[in-house]
C-alpha cells in the first residue's frame, strides 16, 4: 500500500533502480528528501539500504535498531546510491533511528559538497 505523506527519515519499500542492470528490484530505501520535492513533483531522494553482511562503502552507516527501522536483517544506509523515485511506488516500513541520523547527515552533506564545493 502506498503511503500518501512521505516523512523524512522514513524507511519504506521502493522499487530502486540499478546502474548495473537494466532492472528494478524493490528493496528498502531511506528518504532523505520529500516536503517541497514531494509536494511539488510527487518525487522523494532515497539512499539505498544493504545487508550489513555486504561489503562496506566508505560512506555506509550502520542501521543501529534494524527491527525498530522494520528490516528483517541488520542493515547499512549506503549514502552513495541516491535515487529519485515516484513517491506513489512506496510502502512505509519503519523510521531510521535517531541516533543514526547525524552519520546520515553528515555523509550526504559530504557527498554533496565535494560535487558543488
Amino acid at each position: 500500500m502506498p503511503t500518501s505523506e512521505p516523512a523524512l527519515w522514513s524507511i519504506v519499500r521502493v522499487p530502486f533502480p540499478y546502474t548495473d542492470r537494466p532492472v528494478r528490484q524493490y528493496r528498502p530505501a531511506l528518504v532523505v528528501a520529500a516536503g517541497d520535492v514531494h509536494s511539488a513533483h510527487g518525487i522523494l531522494w532515497v539512499l539505498m539500504i544493504t545487508s550489513a553482511e555486504n561489503r562496506g562503502w566508505l560512506e555506509d552507516v550502520a542501521i543501529s535498531d534494524h527491527r525498530r527501522a522494520g528490516l528483517p536483517v541488520p542493515s547499512l544506509v549506503r549514502c552513495a546510491k541516491i535515487a529519485t523515485i515516484d513517491a506513489k511506488e512506496t510502502q512505509r516500513l519503519g523510521m531510521l533511528p535517531s541516533a543514526d541520523r547525524a552519520k546520515v547527515k553528515r555523509h550526504v552533506r559530504n557527498i554533496f559538497s565535494s560535487l558543488f564545493g
